[in-house]
């Protein structure tokens, strides 16, 4: 017979895009092939400094193409429908009709991002609290945060208002991804990206646009919203091999899928520690978040798919604290006249925590701060001479991760709640197997790991 259509699973990360090729076979769905690429796409913020965080659009598609190109053609010239999943609440601006320039390459045509800002991203910080107090209340069950898209319009209506004049459409990079595809005249994003951005109105479906208006955001930036799971366009044109006419999805969240990847039962728990942590369980069917959101609250609640909820605790603090250790280590031997690679440190540092059973210390993490509570920062308490080697500050510091998320959504509540196991995943848990320890210790659960959590595979998935 025929050989068997495929679907194309996309993830556009914070550090990496991946993309993933599954077929359907008697057993179910199937992972073909897989690609990963670094975008390596961080870049300086002309207009915010230090505070800013954004990425290179371009860099961003080009490591697409890399996987793309990279994926057997045979399977991509069977490709009928496409998901597309990224990092939620940032924001790229772009002018309608010149986002794109299409070009050909060794493996068919692809497009190259053209008339297009920055990402600003979901770790961004230039809307201080003084800022983001001074905007209208949003309608919505999320609290306003910094890096949220509607937050980041906002700054530059008020800082830098002729940055906004050169564009006509906004999205966050999924959308704009899904955009070029399609060729869409209006960006179309989904109920999850939405409320990532702020000022909307998950029960009704819709945007604060008198709220918005009153204030002179610029509304024509807002994307017409859909269902995640339903089909935004077709691809205008061949892309790498795939054909004219494949079915794309409207843009999801990368955390969605990832949970959608690997959740099959309602009395499981996803822990995820990748740069960022989160920590969710899902609501029963039919719960609606409340009207307004408790500002001091750890939980959030993210819409899922089929109308139901997640509720997640979103922890701005994961691999990316290891990460600025790790680099601190790596300045202060090099300020001693040394020279170690980070990638070197990673490893001994891991070493060293596991032959460290126990530490005294005691790291509360927060170095980026969390959004129900941006103003505190880090700390560490109870240090005692004895407990001063790498390998107990890494041991510490690694269970500090682990109870600061445990904090955010108790032990207490997930039992109450029915959870019975814990599924582990993200790259900073199967890299470091201490934090996996610290993790066995904190939950009284099972831990099951090695899960396919993968955004690229869910976005297939809901194809």
């Amino acid at each position: 017979g025929p050989a068997p259509s495929c679907v194309l699973g996309i993830d556009l990360g914070t550090t990496s895009v991946k993309a993933a090729l599954v077929t359907g076979t008697e057993r179910g769905l199937a992972l073909a092939h897989s690609c990963s690429r670094e975008t390596q796409a961080h870049t300086d913020s002309l207009e915010a400094g230090p505070q800013g965080m954004e990425q290179n659009v371009q860099k961003i598609i080009r490591a697409l193409n890399e996987c793309l190109a990279a994926l057997p053609q045979q399977q991509l010239q069977r490709v009928t429908h496409i998901g597309i999943s990224g990092q939620m609440h940032g924001v790229v601006f772009w002018k309608t009709d010149k986002g794109c320039k299409w070009t050909e390459c060794g493996t068919g045509p692809a497009f190259e991002a053209d008339k297009v800002s920055h990402l600003v991203t979901w770790q961004d910080g230039r809307c201080s609290p003084t800022f983001l107090s001074a905007l209208p209340l949003p309608q919505s069950h999320v609290s306003l945060a910094t890096g949220f898209g509607c937050a980041t319009v906002y700054w530059y209506l008020k800082k830098s208002p002729d940055f906004l004049k050169a564009y006509d459409a906004a999205g966050t990079i999924q959308d704009y991804v899904v955009a070029m595809l399609c060729d869409l005249k209006k960006p179309l994003m989904s109920v999850q990206n939405a409320a990532s951005w702020g000022y909307f109105n998950s029960r009704n479906r819709s945007w604060n646009t008198d709220i918005l208006k009153k204030s002179g955001f610029p509304v024509h930036l807002l994307p017409e919203v859909g269902d995640p799971g339903s089909i935004a366009g077709r691809t205008a044109c061949a892309w790498h091999g795939i054909p004219k006419g494949a079915k794309v999805g409207i843009a999801l969240g990368d955390f969605q899928c990832s949970v959608y990847s690997c959740l099959t039962e309602r009395t499981d728990a996803v822990l995820n520690i990748s740069t960022s942590a989160q920590l969710t369980i899902s609501m029963p069917p039919g719960f609606q978040p409340p009207e307004a959101p408790d500002p001091s609250s750890a939980v959030t609640y993210f819409p899922y798919f089929s109308g139901d909820y997640l509720a997640v605790a979103a922890s701005l603090n994961g691999g990316n604290v290891l990460a600025t250790f790790v680099g601190m280590v790596a300045q202060w031997t090099e300020e001693l006249g040394l020279q170690v690679q980070e990638p070197a440190i990673y490893t001994r540092i891991i070493q060293a925590a596991l032959a460290q059973n126990h530490s005294k210390l005691s790291v509360h993490p927060t170095i980026f701060g969390e959004r129900h509570v941006p103003e505190q920062l880090a700390s560490v308490t109870n240090i005692a001479a004895s407990d001063l080697s790498l390998g107990h500050v890494t041991r510490a510091l690694c269970r500090g991760i682990v109870e600061n998320l445990c904090s955010m959504l108790p032990v207490q509540h997930l039992m109450e709640t029915g959870v019975r196991r814990i599924l582990g995943s993200g790259s900073a848990l199967a890299r470091n197997e201490v934090l996996r320890q610290e993790v066995e210790r904190i939950f009284p659960f099972p831990v099951v790991y090695g899960k396919d959590v993968d955004a690229a595979v869910g976005a297939a998935m809901v194809m």
